[in-house]
């Protein structure tokens, strides 16, 4: 080829490239090959531009017109037209590999690069021992003081605060992660290795793990600091929560990445989201005391049905006294709950299940966006 990508010559090259060299060497006015002289780079010199120039010929036209590419015209109309017998070349599935086996081998690669990035995985697992360690020591004992309402409250800020943080640093910190692993995956599925839900749902998949190591952790620490009632049910129940929870979270962060160009645009749309979120939990406003017309958020929010859960599972059961805010007045924390905050201890199990959707919600969006929206620039 030519500067410009015109082909100038296609064939055979011949012994020691007698045949390249006499297809030009026909051309008229051009020099010929010395002896022993690399017939590579007699052809550089031959077939630039100022030997074009001087001889004024293109030598993209001259082999357009000669009997070399009609010759190869043909040969190649031949060999584009299938025998009789011949049968049309077709695969069953356009991936060599099943979903299932796209999937692991994805996993497997996510596996990998996890473990090969500390400053993602150790990282956080160091926050969230600082983050338990300065909460647990911030709400110490709070879990185990039930005299006043305002026990009670404090209590739920302790919950309030910690899912609110954690859950905006997992948010905050997967998104350039998951940016720079779905450019990386753009070149991967233009090659055909795999499709996109595979690629997506190992990267929810991968998380799994990740988010109960962190969880044992805040949740071990945190509850025991708290003086939080050391029941295995409680227990399990305050680990459930926070597992979905910081697993709902995370998954945001991926899902907001993966609807938007970069991780640049992410956390801005995520920002309105978090504080939404925080207005409408049930915290600063509890639901009882929301305009009719603004509940439906809170039912749509999924902080909210957090600490529904956390509280309801922690104090929802208690018939224990506590004196209410007006210094005179006493009821049960369980009456309480259910009269101040609408939380009741036999609706854990629909809290738990919403809390557990919100997390498949954000997943399934992910990997659908990663499917859909390309924001490739060329």
């Amino acid at each position: 080829m030519k500067r410009g990508g015109q082909l100038i010559y296609a064939g055979a090259l011949g012994l020691k490239s007698r045949s390249l060299v006499e297809f030009f060497e026909a051309i008229p006015g051009v020099p010929k090959i010395k002896d022993g002289y690399n017939p590579a780079a007699w052809m550089l010199e031959v077939t630039s531009p100022l030997m074009e120039h001087q001889l004024g010929i293109d030598f993209a036209d001259y082999y357009r017109k000669s009997k070399l590419f009609k010759t190869n015209k043909e040969m190649i109309d031949n060999l584009s037209k299938p025998t009789g017998d011949a049968k049309e070349l077709t695969f069953p599935t356009k991936y060599a590999q099943s979903f299932f086996n796209q999937y692991i081998a994805c996993l497997w690669k996510q596996n990998l690069s996890y473990w090969r990035n500390p400053q993602y995985t150790a990282v956080r697992f160091f926050y969230t021992v600082v983050i338990s360690l300065m909460f647990g020591t911030i709400c110490w004992k709070f879990g185990s003081r039930r005299g006043t309402q305002q026990d009670i409250l404090n209590a739920m800020g302790s919950m309030y605060a910690a899912v609110l943080f954690i859950g905006i640093t997992n948010a905050t910190s997967v998104q350039p992660l998951i940016s720079i692993e779905r450019f990386v995956s753009y070149r991967e599925r233009a090659a055909g290795m795999y499709s996109a839900l595979p690629f997506a749902f190992s990267l929810v998949s991968i998380e799994f793990p990740y988010v109960l190591v962190q969880t044992f952790i805040y949740g071990t620490i945190f509850y025991g600091l708290g003086s939080f009632e050391w029941t295995v049910t409680k227990f399990l129940w305050y680990q459930f929560f926070m597992y979905f929870t910081l697993l709902y979270f995370t998954f945001f962060g991926m899902m907001t990445t993966a609807i938007t160009p970069n991780h640049n645009v992410a956390p801005i749309i995520s920002a309105p989201f978090y504080t939404l979120w925080n207005l409408f939990s049930g915290f600063m406003v509890a639901r009882k005391s929301l305009p009719g017309w603004w509940r439906w958020y809170y039912w749509a929010d999924p902080i909210s049905w957090t600490l529904y859960g956390l509280l309801a599972s922690q104090f929802g059961d208690l018939d224990q006294s506590i004196l209410l805010s007006d210094g005179v007045s006493s009821t049960t924390i369980k009456i309480f709950l259910e009269v101040h905050f609408g939380f009741r201890h036999e609706f854990l199990g629909v809290v738990a299940t919403v809390v557990v959707g919100f997390s498949v919600l954000f997943a399934v969006v992910f990997a659908f966006a990663i499917k859909y929206l390309n924001f490739q620039r060329r």
